[in-house]
C-alpha cells in the first residue's frame, strides 16, 4: 500500500463517492482511481466501498475503519512536511489562512503586515468564503487556521480558541431622520428599507434572530457579503445599513452616522481555528499573537494537546 491509494480513497470520499471528480482533483485518471483503491481493497482484504457495477455506492463498515486510518495517516505525513519545513528553513514558507471577507478587509491587514516584518521570506495565502467554506478549508485542504465568526466552532475536526469580540452598527446618512435619534430600536430599523449582509455571513443569523425574538420582520432590500457595498447603497439613501464595527472608519465614513446594536441585537466572537492534530510552525504562532495579545504560544499549545484552558474573552 502506498500514500497516492490513500489520498485517492480519501478524495473519493470528499467528492461523494464520483470518482471521475475525485480524478479531476487529483489531475490524474478515473481508471487509475479505480484500479489504486480495488488494488488497496484486495491487499487488506475487504471492500472499502459498496459498489453498484462500476460506481461506488456507499462506505462499508471496515471501509470507516479505513477512512478513519487513512486520515490518520494524510495528517501526520502533512505533519512531517510541516516539521521538516520548521527546521531546514525556519524563517520560510507559506502561512495559509482561510477567512472571510469582512476578516480580510478589516482585520487581518495589520497582522499580515507585523508577519511580514518579523518574517520577511514567508509568504500570506489568503483564501475567502463563507464561514463553513472556511472550515471545510482548514480540515480538507491543509490551511493553517481559520477566521470566522460563524460555523467554525462547529465541527469537532477542528479546535478553536476565542479572538476578539464585536458588535453591529447602523449605519445612516448624516441627514437620515434616524441619525438625529440618540438610540434606535429594533421598531424603529424594521419600518426602514434595510441594506445588510448576505445570510451566510458576518453574524446575520444573529440579525435575523434579534428581530424574531420581538416579533418583527425587517424589511430587507439588499443583501451583500462586502461592508464597502452596503455603506455605499446607503450613501446613495436606498436605505439603512447594519455592518460589522470594524467595517466603520472614523476618517473615511465621516458622511455616515453609526449607532451600536450590540444591546439589542448581541455582540459576536470572532475565532481562530486549528486542524485538530496539525503541527504548528512558528510563525503561525506569531501571527495568532498578532491577532490577538492574549493568545500566546503556550495557550495555543495547550489548546491544541487537548489540555482545558480558562482563557475567555
Amino acid at each position: 500500500m502506498n500514500l497516492h491509494q490513500f489520498r485517492f480513497v480519501q478524495e473519493a470520499l470528499r467528492r461523494n463517492l464520483n470518482l471521475t471528480d475525485a480524478a479531476k482533483a487529483l489531475h490524474t485518471s478515473q481508471p487509475g482511481v479505480s484500479k489504486a483503491i480495488i488494488e488497496l481493497e484486495q491487499e487488506l482484504g475487504i471492500q472499502i466501498f459498496a459498489r453498484h457495477g462500476k460506481r461506488l455506492k456507499n462506505v462499508t463498515e471496515p471501509g470507516q475503519h479505513v477512512i478513519e486510518s487513512v486520515a490518520i495517516i494524510l495528517r501526520e505525513v502533512d505533519n512531517l512536511r510541516r516539521i521538516g519545513e520548521q527546521y531546514s528553513a525556519r524563517d520560510f514558507g507559506t502561512l495559509s489562512i482561510a477567512t472571510t471577507h469582512s476578516q480580510a478587509r478589516y482585520v487581518l491587514p495589520k497582522a499580515v503586515t507585523q508577519l511580514r516584518a518579523r518574517y520577511p521570506k514567508v509568504n500570506v495565502s489568503l483564501h475567502q468564503g463563507t464561514p463553513d467554506q472556511v472550515a471545510r478549508m482548514v480540515i480538507e485542504d491543509g490551511v493553517d487556521i481559520g477566521i470566522a465568526t460563524e460555523s467554525v466552532n462547529d465541527y469537532s475536526e477542528l479546535i478553536t480558541l476565542p479572538c476578539y469580540e464585536w458588535q453591529h452598527v447602523l449605519v445612516l446618512r448624516n441627514d437620515h431622520p434616524l441619525a438625529h435619534k440618540k438610540s434606535v430600536t429594533l421598531a424603529d430599523i424594521a419600518g426602514e428599507e434595510l441594506i445588510t449582509y448576505h445570510p451566510s455571513f458576518t453574524g446575520r443569523t444573529r440579525i435575523d434572530a434579534a428581530f424574531a425574538r420581538h416579533h418583527l420582520t425587517p424589511n430587507v432590500a439588499l443583501e451583500a457579503i462586502d461592508s464597502d457595498v452596503i455603506k455605499t447603497y446607503v450613501r446613495l439613501g436606498l436605505g439603512v445599513g447594519i455592518v460589522a464595527e470594524m467595517a466603520v472608519d472614523k476618517d473615511t465614513d465621516r458622511d455616515l452616522t453609526t449607532r451600536p446594536l450590540g444591546r439589542l441585537i448581541g455582540h459576536n466572537i470572532t475565532r481562530i481555528a486549528f486542524r485538530r492534530g496539525a503541527y504548528l510552525r512558528d510563525f503561525v504562532y506569531y501571527f495568532v499573537h498578532q491577532l490577538s495579545d492574549r493568545l500566546d504560544r503556550d495557550l495555543v499549545q495547550k489548546a491544541m494537546n487537548g489540555q482545558a484552558s480558562d482563557y475567555a474573552l
